[in-house]
């Protein structure tokens, strides 16, 4: 996950935007709950009654929450408004929304306490991210930061020969200058960052990386490379035999060791001291246990041949995707990176999460979508400016569940949790 010197001098002029290198420090720093307090979590959270749901859906809402679409108070979405969303319609699917916290945040763009949304129906998920949650934010809270972010298309252009692709690429390269005045006349928001080129064979692969504001840019990124394809190919003095704006190398909504490695969509570290006295009354583990656990994981992970090693980024990815209007296959390479745990020199358990691909948007796609937009409202992510928040939260989130999941399975309680609430319905029956 290395990047280029310029691209490290590019997120220190963003973050060194943001403050000098002590206020950055500070805002990073723990806020323990001792001398800034925490709302109270939410109430009756494991109370399946209409009561109990009502009692949750209070409590948000004297908090400034709007909850008229996900409480279904507001109707569906009118068939028109979804026109850019999906073709065939006939329904809609409902998923439960549930939220967790507060979850303690002490990011460069996200900082604060969330309550975050989370769509699922698998039981125990809910709770161990909310246990996760609880545990960071009396630590005094997760520091993350949102440091790169990229978007990329690799078109394939065939030729007759090798040399024939070589003069194509040069021809590329020296019309790459005039790249952002022509993506410009396809969005206003797409930003032309880098051209990559890779020859196999005859085949010669160009990756465009682009820079989509606070849109997942999926589409946008594609309409610009079609344009700007079209121009090499008019314009290039050797023409290929044929073309294709995707030659399956951008590592599109797949997993794969390219975009590990180099960084699609946002890069996005959160990290978080645990006193070891904490861990053991909530986790119920030793900062060793944990340790002792991840170097058990990274064996498996390592046999596995997993693309990084982590515990399951996907079920915290997933469902805040679906609650927030994401474009839920990218969970598929969202869903890769590195967790790492150690023991500080006081003891106490040191945990962070590295995420190099988060692909998400807070304008554009199905942010628009009732529930969506009230997802994403909980959050204060609508609309402009809120992106990299976005991808803070669901990468402090992610920690929130590595945490949990890991101190479940070295305590031994990982099966008893899900006893406990994946099957509670047949657990009722056998004691009725």
């Amino acid at each position: 996950m290395s990047v280029s010197q310029r691209t490290a001098q590019n997120v220190r002029e963003r973050l060194l935007k943001k403050s000098d290198p002590d206020g950055l420090r500070k805002r990073l720093s723990p806020r323990l709950p001792a001398s800034e307090p925490l709302c109270d979590r939410l109430p009756l959270c494991n109370d399946h009654t209409a009561a109990g749901l009502e009692k949750r859906q209070g409590f948000l809402k004297q908090l400034g929450v709007t909850l008229d679409c996900l409480a279904g108070e507001a109707g569906r979405p009118a068939p028109e408004t979804l026109v850019n969303n999906i073709e065939n319609l006939v329904g809609f699917a409902q998923v439960p929304v549930a939220v967790i916290g507060p979850l303690r945040i002490n990011g460069i763009e996200a900082h604060g306490d969330f309550f975050v949304p989370m769509a699922t129906s698998e039981g125990a998920l809910v709770a161990s991210y909310h246990r996760g949650a609880y545990v960071i934010s009396h630590a005094g809270g997760a520091a993350a930061m949102c440091l790169t972010e990229t978007i990329s298309r690799a078109p394939c252009f065939v030729f007759n020969s090798t040399f024939d692709a070589c003069c194509f690429l040069e021809f590329a390269m020296q019309e790459s200058s005039t790249f952002q005045e022509r993506i410009s006349r396809t969005s206003g928001h797409c930003k032309f960052m880098e051209l990559r080129s890779a020859l196999a064979g005859r085949n010669l692969f160009l990756g465009f990386d682009y820079q989509t504001g606070d849109a997942a840019g999926q589409n946008m990124v594609t309409i610009a490379t079609d344009a700007l394809c079209r121009y090499l190919v008019e314009k290039a003095p050797v023409k290929p035999v044929r073309w294709y704006v995707e030659g399956n190398m951008s590592g599109d909504k797949k997993a794969t060791m390219l975009s590990f490695l180099s960084a699609r969509g946002k890069k996005v570290i959160a990290e978080v001291v645990i006193p070891a006295a904490l861990l053991k009354k909530i986790i119920h583990v030793t900062p060793l246990q944990m340790i002792q656990y991840g170097h058990a994981a990274m064996l498996g992970g390592t046999q596995s041949g997993s693309i990084g090693v982590q515990g399951h980024y996907a079920n915290a990815l997933a469902a805040m995707f679906i609650a927030c209007g994401q474009d839920a296959a990218c969970v598929s390479e969202a869903s890769t990176g590195l967790t790492d745990m150690d023991v500080t020199e006081q003891g106490d358990l040191y945990a962070s999460v590295t995420l190099p691909n988060v692909i998400v948007g807070t304008v554009g796609g199905g942010t628009h979508l009732p529930t969506a937009h009230e997802c994403l409202a909980m959050l204060g992510c609508v609309g402009e400016g809120t992106a990299r928040k976005f991808a803070e939260i669901c990468t402090a989130t992610v920690l929130a569940g590595e945490i949990s999941i890991m101190g479940a399975l070295a305590s031994g309680e990982f099966a008893a949790a899900h006893a406990r609430y994946a099957r509670q319905k047949k657990r009722l029956k056998a004691e009725g």
